[in-house]
């Protein structure tokens, strides 16, 4: 799909055809849309390179265009495998517009395109690619916060927890904070490239802005380096908890048959066909009752004194 805004005094509108200072959204795209970006002089080697959902953040310019692929954070759903993902984003730098093209629909472009992202303006294109990068870095702090949350949650059923599913919910975010992991460490590896270069020389507030952008990335990686510690070392805990669990409940039901095997012990003796003590007394079977009872009593506060039951 095909998607043209622009910036205007109202501002970001959608327009219908390309015109200098426009930018041009391009999600998921069929070959005959690919054919028509082309045809804007986009090549078709930055297209491809943004569509491959594998490919890492990096800067390359070709005839005077620049490719500029960053890795953006995607909520997928909870019943995903992995919960939070990452996915390139293409921006590429024609002469007179911006085109970024993605291979799936995501958040952070729909805030662009619904003008939820301050400072966002398509007539600068430098600084359009700095609100962008910003973005990317603060969605990866919000998500990392909605994690917290979820693990929290997840940590408050773990404690009475004797199933692995708490454990394979845990796993998931732990395979979300890998890939964001890898996806920040790339994009930082690009942002400190785009700083040495001279890209963003021209106006000191694109250098203070891309300053930003790179501290909120490196608190993006700090904060999930130190997310996967904890939930590294919380599975590995939760792990003992949920077997001590169920060695307590396998103790508690061992103690419960120990107790209720002696009535039946008792009653099996005096059930045999032989002679029996108190056999013609009519208290016997009170005798045995009480036998029973007491055997049962004491050797529950003989479990219980032990921790047993």
């Amino acid at each position: 799909m095909i998607t043209i805004y622009k910036t205007t005094e109202a501002g970001l509108m959608r327009i219908d055809e390309v015109t200098n200072g426009c930018w041009v959204q391009v999600t998921n795209p069929t070959p005959e849309e690919i054919t028509q970006i082309q045809a804007l002089g986009v090549p078709q080697d930055f297209i491809m390179y943004a569509l491959d959902l594998d490919e890492r953040s990096r800067v390359e310019k070709s005839n005077g265009d620049t490719l500029i692929v960053v890795k953006i954070p995607r909520y997928q759903g909870e019943t995903e495998d992995i919960p939070y993902h990452t996915i390139p984003l293409g921006i590429m730098l024609a002469a007179n517009f911006i085109v970024t093209v993605c291979k799936l629909d995501c958040d952070l472009l729909r805030d662009a395109a619904a003008g939820r992202i301050r400072g966002l303006s398509t007539v600068k294109r430098n600084r359009f690619v700095l609100h962008l990068f910003l973005s990317t870095a603060t969605r990866y702090l919000n998500y990392l916060r909605e994690i917290d949350r979820k693990v929290d949650g997840l940590e408050d059923k773990l404690q009475r927890s004797t199933r692995n599913q708490e454990v394979m919910e845990l796993l998931k975010y732990q395979k979300s904070l890998t890939y964001f992991t890898t996806a920040l460490k790339s994009n930082e590896l690009m942002m400190e490239r785009l700083q040495r270069s001279q890209l963003f020389q021209m106006y000191p507030e694109d250098l203070d802005l891309l300053e930003d952008v790179l501290t909120e990335n490196q608190q993006a990686i700090e904060m999930v380096n130190i997310a996967g510690a904890i939930l590294s070392q919380m599975m590995d805990a939760f792990a003992s908890i949920i077997s001590n669990n169920l060695n307590i409940v396998m103790k508690f039901l061992a103690s419960i048959t120990i107790v209720l095997s002696l009535p039946t012990l008792v009653a099996s003796l005096y059930g045999m066909n032989v002679q029996l003590p108190l056999e013609n007394n009519p208290m016997a079977f009170l005798f045995v009752l009480g036998i029973s009872l007491f055997l049962s009593i004491a050797v529950t506060w003989f479990f219980a004194r032990r921790d047993w039951l």
